[in-house]
């Protein structure tokens, strides 16, 4: 239920059971999280064979890990056994194979079971047929991406094209090297909001003049209201007495040396449905992942990625870093400030949107076409 017969100035968002209820929860982590293209690991990071990390991806465990042939496997995080967690830390290595805690049921990195208590006098089992269950796995831009539907859609439709549809084209960020920058900072937020709220404050920056301070000194034109991603290829300009992307506006760290000209003294917002932001500005590259863990919890993981030498070298990367931070802690405030409200009789028809705003609209139409199933209430 939304409101109706609103002035055509407004358009009518979601109801507030779209924030809180579970049922519509599960449906998105069906529908949604665990039918397209989702985000995990740096790449990078899974720097030797048997290195892993675990990751929760709708309603599974996902264990991303480096194989002996150099390539990255994903696998759901279950024993064939008796269905216990494989891997229960967060990230580790592992020598040659992954063994259940459980009954020592073991696996190789390639997800073929190995060994197990009295296997050999069961010469019936097909060690590949009872491995580890595979999920579909594709790097880009230094991350890896999982699909856990049998059929995953199209990689190039839908990560590469939100891409495209922002840029205008693929080379766009393709100057920006990101498969080899490398993680200067990680900051992991916990917060108390749905999924949701999260995508649609970023997509919007009519906020931005009221609680984003920071930001609006360094994009001036973030003070009308006008969010980086109101049309096809705009960044925003900074400011011209602004040096850098920096939280007090001085001077940034080494350029990208593969950024264009037109892209210089230019910041670019992406979305990528369902859980990616990606930020590119001269010097360096912002790149969330969300993973919504509750219908009012969602973890936000937010890599700062600079040149090699930048972060070898010991740069110091803390005023860009605080920059974004600030922002992230000023969003995700806003966020915790309305989930609350999601449950209230005041927003049980929802809320309304102006014409900035309009691609939120968009969005919220996408989603429930997503869905079956309605809020019950």
């Amino acid at each position: 239920m939304t409101m109706t017969n609103l002035p055509p100035s407004l358009i009518p968002t979601l109801s507030g059971e779209y924030y809180t209820d579970p049922e519509v929860f599960a449906q998105e982590q069906e529908r949604v999280l665990e039918a397209m293209w989702f985000c995990v690991a740096r790449a990078a990071e899974l720097d030797k064979p048997g290195a892993f990390r675990t990751y929760q991806v709708g309603r599974e465990s996902v264990l991303i890990s480096r194989s002996r042939d150099g390539s990255i496997k994903g696998f759901l995080n279950i024993c064939r056994h008796r269905g216990a967690k494989l891997c229960t830390e967060e990230s580790g290595e592992v020598k040659r194979a992954f063994q259940c805690p459980y009954h020592a049921w073991t696996y190789g990195l390639d997800g073929k079971l190995v060994a197990a208590p009295n296997l050999t006098s069961m010469p019936d089992i097909d060690r590949t047929e009872y491995g580890l269950i595979n999920v579909h796995v594709r790097e880009w831009l230094g991350y890896v991406w999982v699909c856990l539907a049998d059929e995953p859609p199209s990689f190039e439709a839908d990560v590469q094209g939100a891409v495209v549809e922002r840029l205008g084209d693929l080379e766009s960020i393709e100057r920006y090297g990101i498969d080899d920058l490398k993680v200067g900072r990680r900051i992991t937020y916990d917060v108390k909001a749905n999924w949701k709220l999260i995508i649609e404050n970023f997509m919007e920056c009519y906020h931005c003049a009221t609680i984003h301070p920071e930001l609006t000194e360094v994009l001036p034109e973030f003070a009308d209201g006008y969010a980086a991603q109101y049309y096809v290829g705009h960044g925003a300009e900074f400011g011209e007495d602004v040096q850098g992307f920096t939280v007090d506006g001085s001077e940034g760290l080494d350029r990208i040396p593969g950024v264009a000209d037109e892209q210089d003294r230019r910041y670019y917002a992406i979305t990528v449905r369902p859980q990616v932001f990606i930020n590119l500005v001269p010097d360096h590259v912002i790149f969330h992942r969300m993973y919504p863990m509750a219908p009012d919890r969602t973890v936000v993981e937010c890599d700062w990625l600079y040149l090699p030498h930048v972060v070898e070298s010991g740069g110091d990367v803390g005023r860009s870093v605080e920059l974004f931070h600030r922002v992230n802690q000023q969003d995700f405030d806003a966020c915790e400030r309305t989930q609350p409200a999601m449950s209230s009789k005041a927003y049980a028809k929802g809320g309304v949107l102006v014409p900035s705003e309009h691609h939120i609209g968009e969005f919220h139409t996408w989603l429930q076409n997503k869905l079956d199933v309605r809020p019950s209430h």
